[in-house]
């Protein structure tokens, strides 16, 4: 790769393959470097002894944004959809009890006692100000409603988005619509019936999707689109930038160097490389970005005969409340919520271990998680057999964690991007994880580089 570009993309996740996607659709030459040999990120789908397996993400939120770049693509027909209410467990006292999904339900749930009951009546009717410093997930739940929905529902729901500690994450940041309606309001409940009503457009019903072969069938499909705009096994050596703004870029490609100019360039590439690469330009993004923390997660796939399993596994699976004393974060009944996952007469079982509160789960030996997580959940599932098939995948940086902070840590980076027009930044450290997320914002990137392109 030499000479010029108008747009260069560094890093092949879902981000980056989107910006470049969306950009090129426009009509604007926008290339793509990933570092690996492959792109897609912590999306990956693989077939092994007839079990279909993610490695990353297990399934992803059907947003408005997603099912469109899907009709884009001409992937939409190989979706699969998850039942809406198919039933959600969380492991407490020893036993998975259903969550409960509706508010008439969770009224009714043993799953939450009486004063946990009253306190979101009292939301409904009163007034509260959320405090002016930056406020941790646990201590919002706490001070607004009790330190047992903390444990059994929200706990265990922070373990399955961002396998962090909610005595960590902050609130405004990893949950800001919470932290709006209050601000808004003085309720939660108030404030997000306000907000839903102030939503444009029509009103979807949350689903849960994936693709007939895999969620990788997102990655393969945009890789394919790009076509040798996207170039793997390009590692980012050195950037500087000319009196007249547009940016050098040095690259390595195992073999030789190359050369590239470019007028915009988009980094959506993890925060620690982000702040490496753009350290040649401003030390100040290494000590901003680089210090963000990311969660270690072990990816456990198990393999048992349904003869095997004495549980139904209808539904989604279970999260764990960290109560319980156990390390599986949860577990997601893979061949039960999707068709084509397991071979006939076969269950598929993910677990997830590690996180921000066991990151020493990540550091055992695979055979070792993978033990680990059939001693577990074999009483909670009534297993009496061994697996026959397993698979780890250790994620030594699987996901950001919006710690407290964060916004006011995003908001220096922006105020230090402004200082350098050309540079933009994509990534799910920004707007929140989930493929979805991820999309809006690399969408969001892309129109705003559009718009500074010259056409």
């Amino acid at each position: 790769m030499t000479g010029h570009v108008p747009v260069l993309v560094v890093g092949g996740g879902i981000s980056g393959l989107v910006c470049a996607y969306a950009l090129r659709k426009t009509g604007i030459d926008a290339e793509i470097i990933e570092a690996s040999p492959r792109p897609g990120g912590v999306i990956q789908s693989i077939t092994r002894e007839g079990f279909l397996l993610e490695l990353g993400p297990q399934s992803f939120a059907g947003t408005e944004a997603l099912r469109q770049l899907c009709d884009e693509l001409g992937i939409t027909n190989q979706l699969l959809q998850a039942l809406p209410r198919a039933p959600r467990h969380v492991l407490v006292n020893g036993a998975l009890q259903p969550v409960p999904l509706n508010p008439p339900a969770f009224f009714m749930s043993p799953l939450i006692g009486v004063a946990t009951k009253w306190a979101l009546v009292r939301d409904a009717f009163g007034r509260s100000v959320p405090p002016d410093p930056d406020e941790s997930v646990a201590a919002f739940v706490r001070r607004k409603f009790s330190a047992q929905l903390l444990d059994r529902l929200v706990g265990p729901f922070v373990s399955g988005i961002y396998a962090g500690d909610p005595e960590l994450l902050s609130l405004r940041s990893a949950f800001p619509q919470l932290f709006e309606a209050e601000k808004a309001s003085g309720s939660i409940i108030r404030g997000m019936l306000r907000l839903a009503k102030a939503r444009k457009g029509p009103r979807q019903r949350p689903t849960l999707l994936t693709f007939r072969e895999g969620n990788e069938t997102l990655v393969r499909t945009l890789s394919n689109k790009l076509g040798t705009a996207l170039r793997t096994q390009r590692t980012v050596i050195d950037i500087s930038v000319r009196n007249d703004g547009t940016f050098d870029v040095s690259l390595e490609n195992g073999v030789q160097r190359e050369s590239v100019s470019t007028d915009s360039l988009i980094f959506a590439t993890p925060t620690d490389v982000t702040g490496k690469l753009l350290g040649h330009l401003e030390s100040d993004f290494a000590s901003l970005l680089t210090p963000i923390e990311y969660a270690s997660v072990a990816v456990v796939s198990l393999g048992y005969r349904k003869s095997d399993v004495g549980h139904s596994l209808e539904g989604f699976g279970f999260l764990v409340a960290r109560s319980a004393g156990l390390r599986v974060l949860g577990t997601v009944w893979n061949s039960s919520l999707f068709p084509g996952r397991a071979p006939e007469g076969y269950a598929l079982l993910t677990s997830f271990a590690g996180g921000a509160t066991d990151p020493a789960a990540t550091s055992l030996k695979t055979e070792e998680v993978a033990n680990l997580v059939h001693r577990e959940i074999s009483p909670l599932l009534s297993i009496k057999g061994a697996p026959v098939f397993s698979n780890v995948t250790i994620w030594p940086r699987a996901l950001p964690q919006y710690n407290l902070g964060h916004a006011d840590r995003l908001a220096r980076i922006e105020q230090l991007r402004a200082r350098f027009p050309g540079i933009w930044l994509a990534g799910n450290y920004l707007r929140g994880p989930a493929i979805g997320s991820c999309v809006d914002q690399a969408l969001a990137v892309a129109e705003e580089v559009r718009k500074r392109c010259p056409q």
